[in-house]
């Protein structure tokens, strides 16, 4: 399946531009890019506690048809779903 480089880039912008990720009790903030449920972005390397959880009211999990939480500890859907 061949995977179109633009297509891509344009979705990752839009699940940025909707991320509600700076408003969950988990975030820490420490320079990185947030859309952690994107699949070229992944988990953050710096928030090591989950201390809730709200990407199910994310508009980015209904756009896309997200399933999993906890994205910044636990990896992207695609990283979650591989388990």
């Amino acid at each position: 399946m061949d995977i179109d480089l633009d297509e891509m880039e344009e979705k990752k912008k839009m699940a940025v531009s909707m991320c509600i990720c700076k408003q969950c009790p988990s975030f820490m903030e420490c320079g990185e890019s947030i859309g952690y449920c994107f699949p070229t972005i992944g988990k953050s390397n710096c928030i090591k506690d989950e201390k809730g959880c709200i990407c199910g009211s994310c508009p980015v999990t209904t756009q896309l048809g997200l399933k999993h939480d906890y994205y910044c500890t636990r990896g992207s859907e695609k990283e979650q779903s591989e388990k």
